[in-house]
C-alpha cells in the first residue's frame, strides 16, 4: 500500500537521523543498535526489523550522509549565470556556505574517510562519490577552459576539477577543527584573487 510505503520511508529516516546524532556524538564506533533505539525513542527490535544488524546500519548511514553531504547540486540562478569565472565563483561560494552550515555531516564524513583506510567496502563508496563529485565539477571547468584559452595553456579541466575540490575539503576541514580561525570571506576573496589573476590577459 502507498501509505504503508510512506510509513516505512518515514521511519528509516527517522532511524537514520537517530544513528546520525549518536555517530556524531559518538564516532562510528559507538554506533550500536540499542544507542540507535535509544535516541530515535524506538524498541531495539525494530530498528534491528529496519537494520538487521549495525554493519548493516553503519553503511546505510553513509549512503544517507553522502546523500546529505558529499553530492554537487548546482542552483538554478548559479547554472544561468553567464560567464564561467563567475560561474565558478558563484559555485564555490555555495558550497563553501553549504560545508560550513553542516560541521557534524563533514566531521562524520572525514572519519568513514579515515574508517576506508582499514575497509574496502567503505574506501570503494567514498571513492565513487568523491569521483562523481570531482566530475561534476569538471564541466564548469571545460566551460572555463574554452572560453579563456589563452589563460589556462596546458591545464586540463580534470586538474583544474581536482584542486576546486581539494580546496573545498581543506576549507571544510579547517572550519570543522578551528572555526574561530576559518574566514570565509577570507577565503573566498582569496580565490577569486587568484583564478581573475590566471585568466588575465598577459601583458606583452
Amino acid at each position: 500500500m502507498p501509505g504503508e510505503r510512506a510509513s516505512e520511508d518515514v521511519r528509516r529516516e527517522q532511524i537514520l537521523h537517530a544513528s546520525f546524532e549518536v555517530a556524531s556524538r559518538e564516532g562510528i564506533g559507538g554506533l550500536t543498535i540499542r544507542a540507535v533505539a535509544a535516541e530515535a525513542k524506538l524498541s531495539h527490535s525494530l530498528v534491528v526489523f529496519y537494520f538487521q544488524r549495525k554493519e548493516r546500519l553503519v553503511m546505510e548511514l553513509l549512503e544517507w550522509l553522502i546523500a546529505t553531504t558529499a553530492v554537487l547540486h548546482v542552483p538554478a540562478e548559479i547554472a544561468l549565470v553567464p560567464n564561467a569565472l563567475d560561474r565558478l565563483h558563484a559555485l564555490l561560494q555555495h558550497e563553501l556556505e553549504r560545508l560550513a552550515g553542516q560541521r557534524k555531516h563533514t566531521r562524520l564524513f572525514f572519519e568513514y574517510w579515515a574508517r576506508g583506510m582499514h575497509d574496502d567496502g567503505v574506501c570503494a563508496r567514498i571513492g565513487a562519490e568523491l569521483e562523481r563529485y570531482r566530475a561534476a565539477f569538471r564541466g564548469i571547468m571545460e566551460e572555463l577552459l574554452a572560453a579563456e584559452p589563452a589563460a589556462f595553456q596546458g591545464v586540463t579541466a580534470e586538474a583544474m576539477a581536482a584542486v576546486a575540490v581539494s580546496w573545498l575539503q581543506g576549507c571544510a576541514v579547517q572550519g570543522m577543527i578551528a572555526p574561530e580561525h576559518f574566514d570565509m570571506d577570507a577565503y573566498l576573496a582569496a580565490v577569486r584573487g587568484f583564478t581573475t589573476r590566471l585568466a588575465e590577459p598577459a601583458v606583452t
